[in-house]
């Protein structure tokens, strides 16, 4: 029946955009399940787990390799897509981690796949089965498979006690109890734990190497500071630490004695413009066996000549394609490949490191890869900020279009801070590019990899130059000719939400139309309201937003606030939201929904109760784009699918909320003399 559907609206997009040449490709070949997602291999190689659907949604599948997929056996029947699976050392077990409703309450559920049950799926057991706590795995053990270590905070809502847990039985063993602030726990080849990290409440984050019962101090950096320990050497002595600490603006990789605190450097990007990347490590010899740098595209520096024939070998085979090694047995004799690309469907392969042979498995979308000759071209370009700073960013522009005078939907990610956008195939942009836009994704500064410099200059200025190297990149692309100045759109998730709304309301006459996904408006509720167990991240939170303790943050704030200049927006506005999202609750959005409301602005409003911050379940997901695509064809004139299946109908008829219903009661005390004028006035 889903494929009838498909082919039909195939059908109707190839008569109805002719001229064209491009069909109206179905949205749910975006966003609905995949066939096949997420394979693994068994660490023995005689089995394969993937990701299928199951009553509706994605769950774990497992079959024997040489078996045809129509053979797999389904293992979870979980009513909410999973957060990540993986097999322990020995293949005994299947680990999972899931939430309730997208409350990022984490519990970590285990499967045995060598069960088989003639109806239904195998037993799974609930092995951290508490309330209100996000379980955190530090350590899944190869020395003794049947353990692991994780963090739980069930004690202290702010911190995770370190606990052993061993998986056939849940026995849980308490190692650390937290009471001083740790932010992570360090684990050397041994499985000894050697480092432990503190980050006080200015941000400042020190190692402590631990010998018995003994800490001693051994680094430490700033809350402007980034360090982390990527791995052990071959005997344990010292670690790899990748750190930008002083007068380093890109990330390195050193190498450093915890007992003499000497560190060595080891590599810098060598074209000395990017942070450092990765570090992979041969789990059985503990070498080297690359590093990588992110710009554009991803950069492979190899350090094993087996390893890097191997990658030139699978390039030879899929020329312009990217490759992946998604997966691989204990040994590395066999691997699960991914090979795609921005305008590609994906594929998986086996591959025999040994023999070199290669043995297709699956499509993920295989209807996808039907028409993928009609999925657009993701090119990398920069362009210039208002105080000239550099932003590189991706454009994709519609198949079969002109390039000039396109409508624009300027696509923002998230984070900020950390995050950013890559190189690849894109459901979203691709679904955007479908509908006839061109599509802008801006790496603002406080975006990730382009150095200390670049990812710190995103403080304190949401709203201002963040906000402008996203304007001045609408601004480049209306000059180049390339976007339309009246069809220009803006739309994200998260702080792409954030800046949706700062979009509409610090700069009115750029934009068309905004879509908001479960982005802030009101940043001193935003702060009020982090989760519990963020509290080591709160100063860093302060410095990168404002500081709501003192009178110069809290101006800072307000003005940031795109809850406060409501007035200012005069553009039509679509908010998303999760109501069960623990980082920006369902509170930002109806705050801004009753402020616009109460002013005659025209706000449309989706509200999933079965979400929280961003949309999983694929009904869910479908019918929030199909409402983005109807709200952006309204204003700035691209095509839309008017078609849809009656469950998706039903979905979205579910989430749309009638404004004049929503409430908002504050719990928080006004922060400024501007600010309660503004609580009275709402």
């Amino acid at each position: 029946m889903k494929k009838i559907f498909y082919l039909l609206v195939l059908f109707v997009g190839l008569v109805t955009t002719k001229a064209q040449e491009v069909p109206l490709l179905d949205r749910e070949l975006f966003f609905g399940n995949p066939e096949i997602s997420g394979g693994q291999l068994s660490p023995d190689g005689k089995w394969i787990s993937f990701t299928k659907e199951y009553e509706g949604i994605m769950n774990i599948w497992v079959k024997q390799i040489d078996e045809p997929f129509e053979k797999a056996r389904p293992l979870t029947n979980s009513k909410r897509p999973l957060n990540g699976y993986f097999w322990t050392e020995d293949g005994k077990y299947i680990l999972y981690v899931k939430d309730n409703n997208g409350d990022e309450n984490m519990n970590i559920f285990a499967v045995d796949p060598m069960t088989k049950v003639t109806k239904g799926v195998p037993e799974s057991r609930n092995i951290t089965p508490l309330k209100e706590v996000t379980a955190q795995i530090y350590l899944a053990s190869r020395k003794d498979p049947d353990l692991l270590m994780v963090g739980l905070n069930n004690r202290d809502k702010a911190w995770h006690d370190l606990y052993s847990l061993k998986i056939s039985t849940g026995e849980l063993k308490k190692i650390y109890e937290n009471k001083d602030r740790i932010t992570s726990y360090d684990f050397d080849w041994d499985e000894k734990l050697r480092v432990l990290s503190k980050t006080d409440n200015k941000g400042t984050t020190q190692f402590f190497y631990k010998e018995g019962d003994k800490l001693t101090p051994i680094y430490e950096t700033l809350v402007t500071e980034n360090a982390y320990i990527s791995n052990w050497n071959e005997d344990n002595s010292k670690f790899y630490l990748i750190t930008n600490k002083g007068d380093l603006d890109k990330s390195t990789l050193f190498l450093m004695d915890p007992k003499t605190k000497q560190i060595t450097k080891i590599e810098s990007d060598p074209k000395d413009k990017l942070d450092f990347g990765e570090l992979f490590l041969d789990r059985n010899t503990k070498k080297i066996v690359y590093t990588s740098y992110t710009g554009d595209k991803t950069e492979y520096y190899w350090k094993d000549k087996t390893w890097e024939a191997n990658y030139k070998f699978l390039q030879s085979k899929f020329p312009g394609r990217e490759v992946g090694f998604a997966s691989s047995t204990n040994d590395y004799s066999k691997f699960l490949i991914s090979v795609g690309g921005d305008k590609y469907a994906s594929d998986a392969y086996l591959f025999d490191a040994k023999t070199k042979e290669l043995t297709f498995q699956y499509t993920p979308r295989t209807e996808l890869k039907k028409v993928e000759k009609f999925l657009a071209a993701m090119n990398p370009i920069s362009y210039k900020s208002s105080d000239g700073l550099d932003i590189q960013a991706y454009l994709t522009l519609p198949v079969g279009s002109t390039g000039k005078n396109v409508p624009l939907v300027v696509f923002v990610h998230g984070g900020p801070k950390g995050p950013r956008d890559y190189w690849g195939y894109n459901s979203a942009v691709q679904f955007l590019a479908n509908r006839g836009y061109a599509v802008l994704q801006p790496n603002f500064r406080a975006s990730g990899g382009y150095g200390k410099k670049f990812l710190n200059g995103g403080d304190l200025q949401w709203g201002k130059l963040m906000q402008d190297d996203i304007t001045w990149g609408v601004k480049y692309l209306i000059d180049q000719g390339i976007a339309d100045k009246n069809k220009v759109a803006i739309m994200g998730g998260s702080y792409g939400g954030y800046a949706t709304l700062a979009g509409l309301a610090f700069t009115p006459d750029v934009y068309a139309a905004g879509v908001d996904i479960v982005g802030p408006s009101n940043l001193f509720t935003l702060l009020d309201s982090v989760p519990a167990y963020w509290e080591s991240g709160r100063a860093f939170l302060y410095g990168m937003i404002g500081d709501p303790r003192t009178e110069e943050g809290k101006k800072r704030m307000y003005n940031a606030s795109p809850l406060f200049s409501a007035d200012k927006i005069n553009k039509p506005l679509l908010i998303v939201q999760g109501a069960n999202d623990p980082r920006v609750k369902q509170a930002e959005a109806d705050q801004i929904v009753i402020a616009l409301r109460d002013k005659g602005k025209k706000v449309n409003y989706i509200l999933a109760d079965d979400e929280g911050h961003g949309f999983h379940k694929p009904v869910n997901k479908i019918a929030m784009y199909a409402e983005i695509e109807k709200f952006l064809s309204e204003v700035i004139g691209g095509r839309y699918q008017q078609e849809m299946p009656d469950n998706v109908a039903k979905r979205l008829k579910e989430m749309t909320v009638d404004i004049s219903k929503v409430t908002y009661t504050s719990t928080q005390k006004a922060t400024t003399e501007t600010e309660k004028k503004s609580e009275i006035k709402r």
